[in-house]
């Protein structure tokens, strides 16, 4: 990778990063202006890299989802070889970032807050879809894969509401939905 296209990648991260910060703290109406302020930059310098703010929006949605997906990889036991596996990875990657009381309020307002717009609220949707396929294909009952990401999406959003989830409370769910993960048959008749 030569130097300016490291510059380049280094800049979009600053300004990502500066970006998933600044939307946290203003909502949906993040203007360009507070993004340049937040990244120490110009107007000008961020519309470099994102011709508009639906443009940034996007690219930060990704950005997550994209971490996410790392995450989940990440977390995928090698020994594991049973049905279901990327599956209890999902979870452990789910409540990883829960047990980051604060920086799971960040990103949950964050994924939140870009709900509201359009293009991210569809490329979410399209993930979700990819996520359930993916799982689909690891053996495990479409009943059990419909509980376990509801589940997981009501921890993540859960601490919004609540406050910080306890440890026991966290460990507790995190164990329950990993057996319910390592099973592959239906929940129900």
């Amino acid at each position: 990778m030569t130097g300016q296209v490291r510059d380049a990648v280094r800049t979009r991260r600053a300004l990502l990063d500066a970006a998933a910060r600044a939307v946290v703290v203003h909502g949906a109406g993040v203007s360009l202006d507070a993004v340049a302020r937040e990244a120490g930059v110009s107007k000008g310098g961020l519309m470099h890299h994102y011709r508009s703010k639906d443009e940034l929006m996007a690219a930060l949605a990704d950005d997550l989802f994209d971490q996410f997906a790392r995450a989940v990889e990440d977390r995928i036991d090698p020994a594991d070889t049973a049905p279901g596996r990327r599956l209890r990875a999902y979870v452990r990657a789910t409540f990883d970032d829960l047990e980051k009381t604060q920086d799971a309020v960040e990103q949950t307002t964050l994924m939140a807050t870009l709900s509201a717009f359009p293009e991210p609220a569809r490329r979410a949707q399209e993930r979700y879809r990819r996520w359930n396929r993916t799982l689909a294909e690891d053996g495990v009952d479409p009943q059990r894969i419909l509980v376990v990401l509801r589940a997981c999406d009501g921890a993540s959003i859960a601490p919004l509401f609540e406050g910080p989830l306890g440890p026991e409370e966290l460990a507790g769910t995190r164990s329950l939905l990993l057996a319910l993960a390592t099973g592959t048959g239906p929940l129900v008749g």
